[in-house]
């Protein structure tokens, strides 16, 4: 019988961890005395806190330890267990490894300019939204105004609740100095009638979108695109669908254009 100190040395466990698994039912001692309450423990219990110690170090939690050591644990269970644990470490592992490369761009940042990046980049799923959407082919780019100037009215007629930033969708591949297709949308709650212009329905999500706001007005937003497509192109990306606009801040909660904010949204996955 060994006391719950000399347990500890010889575990390299400490007496407070060893209370605590008691507590759980995870390791118990031996035995307890009745008039002291001090702890009792057996040699032949290091074999299971050296397992317990293991199992730890493969980042298993506490619960999911004791259910790993449970003598009726079917083995599909245990690989079940063990499977998830493996798809948690590689999904930590994969984050971390995105972590590094935005670590990596902000260090080639300061070594080619002596400056922090003019933008962040944010890798996010974007989820799918209800809208009201109006798309069409409009001469430039600065037409984005007209097509808002006919949602609107339809939304206010309708007396549509808004539940998210206006947003445009750019569906051309590539700039383009005139006929350019774009759809602006409003995401909405609840149902509205459609027209033969406007349309009511799921603006589909984006599984991973590169991110970054800019703030300022809408004639220079082109510099954060610029930005961006060097970006996407340094970092072995490609875009998978159209880029889009939600527009955080615009005319009307802005006291001029300097602080209007608009995120760009770009589909992307690894080449």
């Amino acid at each position: 019988m060994l006391k719950i100190g000399d347990f500890s040395r010889l575990s390299r466990v400490s007496v407070k961890a060893l209370r605590y698994y008691d507590e759980i039912g995870l390791l118990k001692p031996v035995s307890v005395d009745r008039f002291t309450g001090y702890r009792y423990y057996s040699a032949d219990q290091l074999p299971k806190l050296n397992r317990i110690i293991g199992l730890k170090n493969l980042g298993l939690s506490l619960e999911e330890i004791a259910q790993l050591l449970t003598d009726n644990l079917p083995p599909g269970r245990i690989m079940e267990l063990l499977h998830d644990k493996k798809t948690e470490i590689r999904k930590r592992m994969h984050d971390e490894q995105r972590r590094l490369g935005r670590v990596e761009e902000w260090l080639r940042q300061f070594e080619k300019e002596g400056t922090m990046p003019s933008y962040d980049v944010v890798m996010k799923k974007v989820p799918p939204q209800r809208v009201a959407s109006l798309r069409d082919v409009v001469p430039t780019y600065a037409d984005i105004s007209r097509l808002f100037e006919e949602l609107c009215p339809y939304l206010e007629k309708n007396e549509a609740k808004w539940v998210g930033p206006p947003l445009a969708v750019y569906y051309d591949c590539e700039y383009k100095e005139k006929d350019v297709d774009m759809e602006v949308a409003v995401p909405i709650h609840g149902d509205l009638p459609a027209t033969e212009r406007i349309k009511v329905g799921e603006l589909p999500g984006i599984e991973q979108a590169a991110c970054i706001v800019y703030q300022g007005p809408y004639e220079k937003i082109h510099e954060a695109y610029f930005f961006m497509m060097k970006w996407i192109e340094d970092n072995g990306y490609e875009m998978t669908g159209p880029d889009r606009e939600a527009y955080l801040v615009g005319p009307g909660q802005a006291p001029n254009p300097s602080g209007y904010v608009t995120e760009l949204q770009f589909p992307v996955a690894k080449k």
